[in-house]
């Protein structure tokens, strides 16, 4: 894991939650490719068509709210979000993604300094967010060490795997 991500933004609104971010519909899939086809469908059916590994989610507040299925981070995962930018989570989707190894950073306020498309720099370690598109920056809350742990480690199995063996 790059401590320093760049990519494409896709900006929402609050509330989006874990059944906009993967339909329940699908919970029968399990395959992580057959899940990531449906990544976003409930808020942007055309999500899955134009991300690119590597693009940054914004969103207002409250983003991964609703129900604790894991899909919901593992649909963002597969299909290569390089991190999550908010001005805040709901908790269970926040453990599930860093879990996972994907990056999410608190970030008061990001969602009305950005709009989709632009190119934004995110560096996981600083917490320093700056739209290459417009010059703005921000400031997310630092990630903890182990949680940086995690995600350079892509993931808390891994982690765990490389610390103490299968």
């Amino acid at each position: 894991m790059k401590n320093v991500i760049t990519g494409k933004c896709f900006v929402y609104g609050p509330n989006i939650d874990t059944d906009q971010i993967y339909p329940g519909r699908f919970l029968d899939l399990t395959d992580p490719d057959k899940v990531a086809e449906h990544a976003m469908e409930g808020a942007d059916p055309s999500f899955v068509r134009e991300v690119k590994p590597g693009d940054i989610i914004v969103a207002a507040a409250n983003f991964g709210c609703g129900s604790s299925r894991e899909h919901a981070a593992v649909t963002l995962k597969t299909v290569g979000v390089g991190a999550i930018l908010a001005d805040s989570f709901g908790r269970i989707f926040y453990r599930n993604a860093i879990n996972l190894g994907v990056p999410l950073l608190v970030c008061p306020g990001i969602a009305g300094l950005v709009k989709r498309g632009d190119t934004v720099t995110v560096d996981l370690a600083t917490g320093k967010v700056t739209s290459e598109t417009t010059g703005a920056t921000a400031q997310a809350q630092p990630l903890t060490g182990y949680v940086m742990e995690i995600l350079s480690s892509g993931g808390i199995k891994p982690m765990i795997k490389a610390k103490y063996g299968q």
